[in-house]
């Protein structure tokens, strides 16, 4: 069995992984992010709404087991209708904007 000792020349594997990185187009990548945060803010916005809204409501019966019940119920709703409100395409179209 031959153990290989030789290690790759570090200047060669820095041009290498450099050269990968030459085509990334920045600015998809930033909107990408603020879209996702943008999307994240709507979520929040929709699931603090949906507590304060059903703040008397017992969805799923009453005491802690309802409350965690009905926090997960509102989680659920408001991360599956991100994006249909408008608010995370006002709120990205505002800072997209803005930031060029």
């Amino acid at each position: 069995m031959e153990i290989n000792t030789s290690f790759p020349d570090v200047n060669m594997v820095k041009a290498n992984s450099a050269k990968s990185y030459e085509n990334i187009d920045t600015s998809k990548l930033e909107d990408e992010a603020l879209r996702k945060v943008a999307n994240d803010f709507e979520a929040f916005f929709m699931q603090q709404l949906l507590d304060v809204s059903l703040k008397d409501v017992n969805v799923a019966g009453e005491g802690n087991a309802g409350e965690i019940i009905k926090g997960m119920y509102t989680e659920a709703i408001s991360s599956q209708s991100t994006g249909t409100v408008g608010i995370s395409d006002l709120l990205y179209n505002f800072l997209s904007e803005n930031n060029k």
